[in-house]
C-alpha cells in the first residue's frame, strides 16, 4: 500500500483539529488560527486551502459530522425494525458531543452553506434508513424529521432519559400512527 501523499496527511490533520476546535469552544469562537495551531500547520497552510472558517468547518462537517447509522436486516414486523432503528439513531446522537451539536445547530442559523452541508451530512443518511424499512408511499423525509426532534430535544433540551420506554412510545404513539393509511 503507497503512503498518502503529504497534502492529504495536512488536510486531514487540519479537519480533525477543525473538529475538536468546534467541539471545544463553538463555532462563533472558532478560528482559522486555533485550528492551525491545533493542526501544527501554519495559518498560510490553511489559508491555501480555505479562504475563511466558514468552508473550513464545511469540509471538515462533510468529511466527519455524516457516520453512517448501524443498520440491521429487516425482521419483517415494522414495529421491531423501526425500534432498532431507533437504538441506532439513539447510540448515534448520545455518541456525539452536545457542544459540537448545538454550536453547529447555531451556526446553521446564519450560515447557509454550512447549513445545507450539516443537513446533507447529518441528515441525509437518517432520511435514506428510513426509506429502507417503511413502504415507498411514506413520507419518509417527515418521519426522520420527526424522529431526529424528538431525540434531539430529549438529549440537548430536556435531558430526560432517552431510554427504551421513551423509543417505544415514541413508534406506538407517533411513527406507527402516522404510516396508517388515511382514508
Amino acid at each position: 500500500m503507497a503512503p498518502r501523499p503529504r497534502s492529504d496527511v495536512r488536510e486531514e490533520a487540519i479537519l480533525l483539529a477543525t473538529m475538536a476546535v468546534l467541539s471545544e469552544i463553538g463555532y462563533d469562537r472558532l478560528t482559522v488560527e486555533a485550528v492551525a495551531a491545533r493542526a501544527n500547520a501554519s495559518k498560510a497552510t490553511v489559508y491555501r486551502r480555505w479562504s475563511h472558517k466558514a468552508p473550513l468547518v464545511t469540509a471538515a462537517v462533510s468529511r466527519y459530522a455524516g457516520t453512517a447509522l448501524a443498520t440491521t436486516e429487516p425482521t419483517g414486523d415494522l414495529r421491531t425494525d423501526l425500534l432498532a432503528h431507533l437504538r441506532a439513531l439513539r447510540e448515534s446522537l448520545v455518541a456525539q458531543d452536545a457542544a459540537l451539536v448545538l454550536g453547529l445547530l447555531s451556526a446553521m442559523r446564519h450560515d447557509p452553506e454550512l447549513a445545507d452541508t450539516v443537513r446533507r451530512a447529518v441528515f441525509e443518511h437518517k432520511r435514506e434508513a428510513f426509506a429502507a424499512l417503511l413502504p415507498e408511499s411514506a413520507d419518509h423525509e417527515w418521519l426522520a424529521e420527526l424522529t431526529s426532534a424528538a431525540l434531539l430535544s430529549r438529549q440537548l433540551v430536556t435531558g430526560d432519559p432517552l431510554d427504551d420506554h421513551f423509543l417505544a412510545k415514541l413508534v406506538d404513539t407517533v411513527l406507527l400512527p402516522q404510516l396508517q393509511e388515511k382514508p
